[in-house]
């Protein structure tokens, strides 16, 4: 029987990276014909597809060519692809086995581990002198990303009250960045149009573009997160976005970062009052479970937002562009803080009260 849940699983991992690899292929090969290529090796479209599919792991590169540095900005967008892709695969590898094993878990552990394999075969064959992935952490981060995407298919787990509560108030938080990104878009859509104009991508150009804008405006949220919560973000090596500093360099030519304050407002540290609030929030959730399951939520909200961070920050290629993103520990300690204070104010205040009345 586990040799049959081997070769199911196998199979589905396979058609899985399949299907997000065949048409990055396409989309290589159109590109390479269209731009041309100095040696004319059919391999340089191969090799970029799978390193777009890494890519869509979140996996850094080194890069040794023309440009020398460390590609780890990554768009956390991408990673949607792979993740729904996963989802499928596992679900129609349950529905072959027909419910002969049981032991679901022990089928998410097994797919997600031939996944991670095969995610670390490609990182491997796909090295190039002027590029290589970091394969050592492919089998890290695919693995993650199939085995969380399993638990979504299937017989799903019972979230606890500890989860509910970290999921809700990241939903809020996040949802409230993105609500302010989709503002600072609607403001600066001029500015936008602008950007784009001057590329000149071409149709098919203008359609990856538009596809790269889109897969990084997550990360963009976490820097809204970040400007509003008082610790800012960085678009290149010195350079700090925040309410009380506005230093910038030079900024990549992307469409989307016309977004971007062009000064410093003390009035933006206000965010710092919604992030106190949802604290207090979650507490008033609390009030009629364990104070255990609140500190377990704030846990699990400081371990999130650590890995959000991680995930939205990097180096883009060039020294100049080797800080970008927010900085984790900031961003992590001050969310830590304006969460923790609103729980406090929450449970200590009226303990105050009733004793003061006392």
């Amino acid at each position: 029987m586990l040799q049959r849940v081997l070769a199911v699983s196998f199979a589905q991992a396979l058609r899985t990276v399949a299907i997000l690899l065949l048409p990055l292929a396409f989309i290589a090969l159109i590109a390479w014909a269209t731009a041309g290529s100095a040696t004319g090796n059919t391999s340089d479209p191969m090799r970029a597809a799978i390193w777009l599919w890494l890519g869509a792991h979140h996996i850094p590169f080194f890069l040794n060519g023309a440009t020398t540095g460390y590609l780890s900005y990554l768009p956390i967008g991408a990673m949607l692809l792979p993740f729904f892709a996963l989802r499928s695969g596992f679900g129609r590898a349950l529905s072959k086995l027909h419910g002969d094993f049981h032991n679901i878990a022990t089928v998410r552990s097994i797919f997600a581990s031939q996944y991670a394999l095969i995610a670390t075969l490609l990182a491997l064959a796909s090295r190039s002198p002027n590029v290589s992935a970091q394969w050592y952490l492919a089998p890290l981060f695919s693995f993650l990303i199939a085995y969380l995407a399993s638990l979504t298919a299937g017989s799903r787990l019972r979230m606890s009250q500890a989860v509910s509560y970290a999921s809700r108030v990241l939903a809020i938080l996040l949802g409230l960045s993105f609500i302010f990104l989709a503002i600072a878009i609607f403001i600066n859509i001029s500015t936008f149009k602008n950007i784009t104009i001057v590329l000149q991508p071409g149709i098919f150009g203008a359609i990856l573009l538009f596809a790269l804008n889109l897969f990084y405006l997550p990360n963009l949220a976490v820097s809204v997160l970040a400007y509003f919560t008082g610790t800012g973000f960085a678009v290149g090596a010195g350079t700090l976005v925040s309410p009380l500093t506005h230093r910038l360099g030079e900024i990549p030519a992307l469409p989307i970062l016309a977004v971007l304050p062009t000064s410093s407002s003390k009035w933006a540290l206000l965010g710092a009052v919604l992030a106190i609030a949802t604290g207090a929030l979650m507490a008033a959730w609390a009030l009629t479970s364990t104070s255990r399951a609140l500190i377990q939520a704030l846990a699990l909200i400081t371990i999130s937002i650590s890995a959000l961070s991680y995930l939205a920050s990097g180096s883009l290629m060039t020294e100049a562009m080797s800080a970008v993103g927010v900085s984790i520990w900031k961003l992590t300690l001050s969310l830590f803080l304006e969460i923790g204070i609103g729980i406090a104010a929450m449970v200590l205040i009226p303990q105050i009260r009733l004793r003061s009345r006392r």
